[in-house]
């Protein structure tokens, strides 16, 4: 493939009239030289790289996609549905791990400004108390006047458009199923600490016991979003018996990490406890767990399309706040109590 400087010298034109031409400029060029340029490129085979338009139109077919934990399931299959709708439409999605940190996220959200990128996701969960909102609430306000689409895909104060699922409302459908099948004594695994999304979980569980006139049989249990602590926290609940009826994690990954805690103790599941968790995703089908699907491909391929659909400046004061509907899951690790309870 030709370069730059061979269609410039092949067209008799210098080297930025020709970048100008190929990549869309509005400069004032005459019809006669635009032309005899474009023949030449067609020529010899050259296409300008999608990052010199980019700088051109300062615009680029870039999708970010910022996760808080790139291995987490979770985040693959948001990332699957905004890059199934960003690929037909002919834009990249580039993903980039934060590592739950804010500051990170203002430094991606900065390389994306850089590249020109046609819009940013966050789909991770803030945090309750973070020193580093205001600065982050700045750079999104920043990329948004530059003319890049902002969303989030969970509640946070960002000044951009949401679309997530209803974390407590799906934590409290779950529990009321749990206390439907018999269950009163209900096992909360909890989130990271200070994350927005545990914290809303916490409260649609605790919300659905009070409701139930339960609060005092209600134990919240210090965990976090993974294997390891849904199964750390399910070894010290077997430590100190007695064992609650039923066990519910903040997320499958946990839940699943309690699962095995139960059996690797020989603690049969659901003859002698439940267990269920929150997402939905492959993992839990596989173990038959029972669980809250939540929209999480469609969250990510609505994000997509806002992005791609919207007109260059389309970001307002008053952002939209869509919820998805998310469906209970009942599986084989959840049965009804068949044992009395203690007078």
């Amino acid at each position: 493939m030709s370069s730059l400087v061979e269609v410039a010298k092949a067209a008799g034109v210098s080297v930025s009239t020709a970048s100008r031409v190929l990549n869309g400029s509005s400069h004032p060029i005459s019809a006669k030289t635009r032309a005899r340029v474009i023949a030449v490129a067609e020529q010899v085979g050259y296409s300008p790289s999608a990052l010199a338009r980019a700088l051109v139109s300062r615009s680029s077919r870039l999708l970010g996609v910022l996760v808080s934990d790139i291995v987490n399931p979770y985040f693959s299959v948001i990332a699957r549905g905004v890059d199934d709708v960003a690929s037909r439409a002919g834009y990249v999605t580039m993903l980039s791990n934060v590592d739950r940190r804010t500051s990170t996220e203002i430094n991606r959200l900065q390389t994306m400004r850089d590249y020109r990128a046609a819009g940013v996701i966050f789909a991770g969960s803030g945090y309750d108390d973070d020193p580093h909102t205001p600065e982050l609430v700045k750079a999104v306000r920043q990329a948004r006047e530059q003319g890049i689409q902002t969303v989030s895909l969970t509640i946070r104060d960002l000044g951009c458009p949401t679309i997530t699922a209803d974390n407590r409302t799906a934590a409290y459908d779950i529990t009321d199923h749990l206390l439907s099948l018999g269950h009163r004594r209900i096992a909360f695994i909890e989130g990271p600490p200070g994350m927005v999304a545990s914290r809303q979980r916490r409260e649609g569980f605790l919300t659905c016991m009070s409701d139930a006139d339960l609060a005092e049989a209600a134990q919240c249990h210090p965990g976090g979003f993974d294997y390891e602590s849904g199964h750390a926290a399910t070894m010290r609940l077997i430590a100190r018996p007695p064992m609650p009826d039923a066990i519910l994690a903040a997320n499958d990954e946990a839940a699943v990490g309690a699962l095995n805690a139960l059996r690797q103790a020989r603690i049969d599941v659901p003859g002698e406890i439940s267990v269920a968790g929150i997402d939905d995703l492959r993992v839990a089908q596989f173990v038959g767990l029972t669980t809250v699907s939540l929209p999480l491909y469609e969250m990510g391929a609505m994000a997509a399309r806002h992005i791609i659909e919207a007109a260059p400046g389309a970001e307002t004061d008053n952002p939209t706040a869509t919820i998805l509907s998310h469906r209970l899951i009942p599986r084989e690790t959840t049965g009804r109590r068949t044992t009395p309870m203690p007078a």
